[in-house]
């Protein structure tokens, strides 16, 4: 799935590889399509690691007085998750076309995963791709 974004006001639409085209109005709407382009578990899996070992280096970075290591939770984070889209979803990261909503969904994601409820995502993938494909 490729992501090209045209924003109108208040309307973001996603341009699907196939030509589809998919019309966001809020973060509500958003976010299963965003947990569908998570469809598969080792890509969250993926993201939950990149993040979780991103957010301690910077962590210990910033603890020992070292700044830099704040870069560690974008580099880390979004190398590591960014070619799981690629490798093993087979499409595109949802951060190009929607930095700030991927973000927050990136957040709540992780946040339902280390909650045991990762299942939970794979249900909503699921019942988003059997509605929009």
């Amino acid at each position: 799935m490729a992501n090209t974004t045209n924003t109108t006001t208040g309307t973001t639409t996603q341009t699907t590889a196939d030509g589809t085209r998919q019309t966001f109005d809020s973060y509500e709407e958003f976010w299963p399509y965003y947990v569908a382009m998570h469809s598969r578990a080792a890509t969250r899996w993926v993201h939950l690691t990149g993040t979780l070992t991103g957010l301690a280096l910077s962590a210990y970075g910033l603890a020992r007085g070292r700044k830099r290591y704040a870069l560690a939770l974008p580099l880390i984070g979004y190398g590591t998750a960014w070619p799981a889209h690629w490798f093993i979803e087979k499409n595109n990261p949802a951060t190009f076309g929607h930095p700030a909503w991927s973000l927050r969904g990136d957040r709540q994601m992780i946040a339902t995963m280390l909650a045991g409820r990762d299942r939970e995502l794979g249900e909503i993938a699921a019942k988003w791709l059997a509605e929009n494909r």
